[in-house]
């Protein structure tokens, strides 16, 4: 965590040496189409984009995006993988009952690079994610395997500090200079390029159901959009084909079982995990910094240190497959006991205490 002074904190993920692997999201996308490749009963089609489906036959009309023409195509199932603007969601949006939400952050995000430096060596630490928290505002950085960073510049869309008072290159140096001194030489060069694209907008979407009869399914982003802050968009998609391919397995062709099922199971994780996206972010731009939160942090840390059935959210969010939902729970059940110990005077000072645990059996 970088102060605004330019003072270095470190803030471990656990106590026993947890890191976060993240892959390109353009090498994932070839490793899944090498694979797609290898199977021989798989066809893709690239440049083509759906415009509308008819529900009760499964039909897609797709138009080929170079040169215009139209098809429909009717099959016996459809997966709707098409992201959070999802054209076949929208279509159900307008079924009876059909429930539909969306939330964007008042905040968006420019992506800025720190170049690795001239001996190919990174700028920064290099297996740490580093976070500027501002209050309002933060920056995010997230170390590539060619020596570089990514950064994530978070601002409210509007008001003093904004992405729109941001109207030249000396307010985005102002800017920089003013709330993030440390990194000023190392992004200088990319800062010209700063007004070459607009922010990156955060929405979370929410609905139910996510299938239509036995023959349309939602999934991924179409079903359950959320913010970026905890990285699990990706995998909560992942997780979706994990419960379907289950459903598959336990009911062998009984596609409307199939189905309810896996919306059955998925739909209160995916609620969950975007609930705990938008708090996450909160902690992320205010609440890292904040002393009270990090001497909470600090008796979190000693608690699973000293309880092997103890662990906290992030932990089980990004390093266990235990459901989002459970893990929500849980977490409130460990707020509860932290709230306790939080209230003891000089806490502080008595973490590393050899009473600590034997006060931790007698009074929790």
């Amino acid at each position: 965590m970088h102060g605004q002074d330019g003072e270095l904190t470190y803030h471990p993920y656990g106590n026993n040496g947890e890191a976060i692997y993240s892959i390109e999201r353009e090498k994932l996308s070839a490793l899944l189409l090498n694979y797609v490749e290898a199977k021989n009963n798989i066809e893709c089609y690239f440049n083509h984009k759906c415009l509308d489906i008819d529900l009760s036959t499964a039909t897609l009309k797709i138009c080929n995006t170079k040169t215009g023409e139209i098809k429909h195509i009717r099959k016996d199932r459809i997966f709707a993988a098409d992201g959070a603007y999802s054209i076949i969601r929208q279509k159900m949006q307008s079924l009876k009952r059909f429930n539909y939400s969306q939330e964007y952050l008042d905040q968006g995000y420019k992506e800025i690079t720190i170049p690795s430096c001239k001996n190919g060596n990174w700028a920064l630490d290099k297996n740490s994610i580093h976070i500027w928290p501002r209050g309002n505002f933060m920056l995010i950085g997230f170390p590539n395997i060619d020596g570089s960073f990514t950064l994530s510049l978070h601002l409210p869309f509007e008001g003093k500090i904004s992405h729109n008072s941001i109207k030249s290159h000396s307010d985005i140096f102002l800017l920089f200079e003013t709330y993030f001194p440390d990194i000023l030489t190392l992004i200088s060069s990319s800062l010209e390029t700063y007004f070459d694209s607009p922010p990156e907008t955060m929405i979370t979407i929410k609905c139910y159901p996510w299938t239509y009869q036995d023959k349309i399914a939602l999934i991924g982003d179409a079903s359950h959009a959320i913010f970026p802050s905890y990285g699990q968009g990706t995998n909560s998609g992942f997780e979706d084909c994990q419960i379907l391919y289950e459903c598959l397995k336990k009911y062998s062709g009984n596609w409307q079982a199939i189905f309810e099922e896996y919306e059955a199971q998925r739909k209160p994780d995916a609620d969950a995990i975007a609930d705990l996206c938008v708090e996450h972010f909160t902690v992320l731009r205010k609440l890292v910094g904040d002393p009270e939160f990090i001497i909470r942090n600090k008796i979190e840390r000693k608690l699973q240190e000293l309880d092997p059935n103890y662990s906290s959210l992030y932990h089980n969010i990004s390093f266990t497959c235990m459901p989002y939902s459970e893990a929500s729970i849980l977490e409130r059940i460990h707020q509860a006991k932290i709230d306790k110990i939080a209230k003891i005077d000089h806490i502080e000072s008595k973490l590393d205490s050899p009473d600590f645990h034997s006060f931790l059996i007698n009074s929790f």
